[in-house]
């Protein structure tokens, strides 16, 4: 699936609800399903710094596609930052910077996000089109 795609899908299961509890419960739900980061990773080098809770992401490139995985240890924010992993892993580096992230606007989640929760979705992005853009220039020096 492209990252339109999986966006598309994702507006719609949220649409499936009008209450934000609901909304909040299925995003606690998608953090039991995010792909656990590696002990091995669960350092200070892959902790994202301006999120409130403690988050850590890894990436790795197989096959030129990118591939997320992470952890929290606050059941939101694991939900939230597996969202961005179902809509990046698996794509390409320049498919992710390309992407248009609208679809956090679609759902409401910005304006359903505390201040602080919000800085951290923004911090977990931005580390996720790091990782995308190292590869990136990885690839094209290869």
């Amino acid at each position: 699936m492209t990252i339109k795609e999986i966006q598309e899908s994702i507006v719609e299961d949220f649409s499936m609800f009008d209450d934000w509890m609901d909304r909040y419960a299925m995003l606690i739900e998608m953090g039991k399903e995010c792909p656990m980061i590696e002990e091995k990773y669960r350092d200070e080098a892959h902790l994202i710094n301006g999120c409130q809770s403690r988050v850590w992401l890894n990436a790795e490139l197989k096959e030129g596609k990118v591939f997320y995985s992470a952890d929290s240890d606050a059941v939101i924010t694991k939900g939230i930052v597996n969202l961005l992993i179902k809509v990046f892993s698996g794509q390409s580096p320049e498919d992710i910077l390309s992407a248009d992230l609208g679809f956090l606007d679609d759902i409401g989640l910005k304006e359903h996000l505390s201040p602080t929760r919000s800085n951290g979705l923004l911090a977990m992005l931005k580390q996720m089109l790091l990782y995308a853009e190292a590869f990136k220039i990885k690839e094209g020096n290869a």
